[in-house]
């Protein structure tokens, strides 16, 4: 089977849906009989590419600056795209984001959550007008629409009617850089941070309004001087879609110097934070998985989130969960796992035994069990 994967988000840094089709595009090389050929939106490969792609910038800022870009981009992509499909033979096509490419043959697109609906706030206006016009038309072209979870199936199938075989959930897996790490080993790594392993809390996302990081600075704010001292907390993520919306909060946590801003951080760079951290914070609104509570529980990190969307599916009972809005609530549970050791090394091992039930492997065998099945019919 020669299967075409749109890759044109590997140009980005990665996360979320990049980490996916990355993870996914490693997992899918040990499937029998499946050969891959990767669309970048300039050209084509055969190889997933080690980092970001050169050009993802500019093309930012030119998108910003251009009405219509994210159409003329399409418009140039399509005709790239035809161009080479037809030239490798490709057999069935593989949209991993929101919106597919036209293509003569059959068609299977990756639906990760229904944010462009719940938060549209969160897109450029003119990406959301594109995502507004052509989401609905590819749901009602796609073969088959792989979701991560049974939450976001359970979204599609009731807004858009698509249900049977045509929605497949396949959840996501954890990278093998996610596991605990010893503190010695730990410490030669952050000390050039100025951190020490298990001295820090943490918060891992895109820094945009449904990520609620305002949650994790309130609840962190009424956490006694002593505690804020000996554990700071850390923010690793790129700055979105309005970030700007709580940035005056975020700047008088900032002032305090208990609270750091590092930015987006390389997937090692992450691995040793997340391995390090004693706890995660994830107040997040919505999501259609959530990959860092993964990750933090298979690195062997306890979790404070919020019982939305997706997140109960991943976390299972292994997560401390709190209401968002309930700034008592997450200061008292960051209190209780910073102090009630027993608590913390009974959450750990909970969620290490959870971490368990995901895999890309398993990701990759229930994709590819898609593409045969679509190919068949």
């Amino acid at each position: 089977m020669r299967i075409a994967l749109n890759a044109r988000i590997l140009q980005a840094p990665r996360t979320g849906i990049g980490q996916y089709l990355s993870e996914l595009i490693g997992a899918l090389h040990d499937e029998s009989q499946l050969e891959l050929e990767l669309f970048h939106g300039w050209g084509w490969s055969r190889q997933l590419p080690p980092a970001a792609l050169p050009g993802y910038s500019q093309w930012a800022t030119l998108a910003k600056q251009v009405p219509g870009a994210y159409r003329i981009r399409r418009w140039l992509d399509q005709r790239r795209f035809d161009r080479g499909a037809g030239r490798r033979g490709v057999q069935l096509y593989h949209e991993p984001s929101l919106w597919p490419l036209d293509f003569a043959g059959p068609m299977v697109m990756t639906l990760h959550d229904l944010t462009h609906l719940h938060y549209p706030e969160t897109q450029p206006r003119d990406r959301l007008a594109e995502i507004e016009r052509r989401v609905g038309l590819a749901v009602e072209r796609a073969q088959c629409i792989l979701t991560d979870s049974q939450f976001v199936a359970d979204e599609i199938s009731r807004h858009y009617g698509v249900g049977g075989s045509r929605l497949q959930v396949a959840p996501l897996g954890y990278a093998q850089r996610f596991h605990p790490r010893e503190a010695e080993w730990l410490d030669v790594r952050l000390a050039p941070l100025g951190l020490s392993p298990g001295g820090y809390l943490l918060c891992v996302g895109t820094l945009e309004p449904r990520k609620n990081l305002s949650q994790a600075l309130r609840a962190y704010a009424r956490l006694p001087e002593a505690v804020r001292v000996r554990f700071p907390l850390l923010i690793v993520g790129m700055a979105g879609w309005r970030s700007e919306s709580f940035a005056a909060e975020l700047q008088l946590a900032l002032a305090t110097g208990q609270v750091r801003v590092l930015g987006y951080q390389s997937d090692e760079a992450l691995a040793e934070l997340l391995a390090g951290a004693r706890l995660l914070l994830f107040p997040s609104l919505y999501e259609g998985f959530g990959l860092p509570v993964l990750e933090a529980m298979a690195s062997g990190v306890p979790v404070v989130l919020s019982a939305r969307a997706a997140l109960p599916e991943v976390a299972g009972t292994a997560g401390t969960y709190v209401e968002p809005g309930d700034d008592q609530g997450w200061c008292e549970a960051i209190l209780r796992l910073i102090d009630d050791q027993a608590e913390w090394l009974a959450c750990r091992a909970q969620g290490l035994q959870q971490a368990q039930r995901f895999s890309w492997k398993r990701c990759a065998r229930i994709t590819a069990a898609v593409y045969r099945q679509t190919l068949e019919h």
